[in-house]
């Protein structure tokens, strides 16, 4: 896992320097009244750190387990991002995110092939989710960078 890990580590090399240009004004902008301003986005990738934290231990421990889904929309209103400080939020988005590749990079193979299943879906493998992990993150930055900037760093961002 140590190549996801990187992985990790270059996308997070890729987007911080952009996410710290941009203004706290253009963090706080919708790009239409029902999608996620900058911030928003942000805060569900600090959500999905979060829950996917709890997914790689706990799963990493038992070798099937079924977590519940969650309410994404809820979770980024209920904690009100829009209204957060923009640096703070990006500060917590890189360090939670140094340190799951940390948690990646650290991972014992043989828990690798251990069940997740979210919701009662399809189960997923603990390897499979942590890579997947960093292409969700990457389709989130490409919302808020879709073209410029982050797009030409990213394609010198391997894929895991």
């Amino acid at each position: 896992m140590t190549k996801t890990a990187n992985h990790l580590l270059a996308v997070l090399t890729a987007a911080e320097p952009l996410l710290r240009q941009l203004s706290p004004a253009l963090a706080q902008q919708k790009p239409r009244p029902d999608k996620w301003s900058p911030k928003e986005i942000i805060g569900h990738l600090i959500d999905s750190a979060c829950n996917n934290q709890q997914k790689f231990v706990r799963t990493m421990a038992t070798p099937k387990l079924e977590f519940p889904g969650y309410a994404q929309d809820f979770w980024v209103s209920a904690q009100h991002y829009q209204e957060a400080e923009w640096s703070t939020l990006v500060d917590l988005w890189i360090a939670y995110n140094r340190h799951l590749a940390h948690v990646i990079r650290h991972v014992d193979p043989a828990t690798l092939q251990h069940a997740i299943l979210i919701q009662g879906a399809v189960p997923f493998t603990l390897g499979f989710i942590m890579a997947d992990y960093v292409e969700h993150l990457k389709h989130h930055l490409l919302q808020i960078f879709p073209e410029g900037p982050f797009e030409s760093k990213f394609a010198n961002v391997y894929n895991a």
